[in-house]
C-alpha cells in the first residue's frame, strides 16, 4: 500500500531543542528507505515540511512509522491513499 504524507512544522514549535529533532530527519529517512518503507521524498517549496511517499503493509504499519519521526509532536500530517493508475485498454473494433 502507497500512501502520500505530506507534513509540515508548525512554525511556532521552531526552537533550538526542535531544530536538533529536524537534523535527525535525515538519518530517519536514510532507515525507512533501508527497510524499503520509504519510496521517495520531496521537499514543498515554500513550506517547512516536505511529501514522502510510503510503501507499507498496512495502515498501523504507517501510523506506527510516522509516530516514529523525530519530528512527529511538532509537525501536522496529511495522509493519502494511493492507487495504481493504469490507462484502460481499448480494444479496435473493425467495421466488415
Amino acid at each position: 500500500m502507497k500512501f502520500l504524507v505530506l507534513w509540515e512544522l508548525e512554525l511556532r514549535a521552531l526552537q533550538p531543542t526542535i531544530l536538533k529533532l529536524i537534523g535527525q530527519m535525515a538519518d530517519y529517512s536514510k532507515s525507512l528507505k533501508n527497510q524499503g518503507k520509504l519510496h521517495s521524498q520531496y521537499h514543498v517549496v515554500g513550506r517547512h515540511g516536505g511529501a514522502w511517499i510510503y510503501e507499507v503493509d498496512s495502515n498501523e504499519e504507517l501510523e506506527r512509522l510516522i509516530a516514529g519521526s523525530p519530528v512527529h509532536n511538532y509537525a501536522q500530517y496529511h495522509v493519502l491513499p494511493l492507487a495504481e493508475m493504469e490507462a484502460p485498454e481499448y480494444k479496435v473494433q473493425r467495421r466488415k
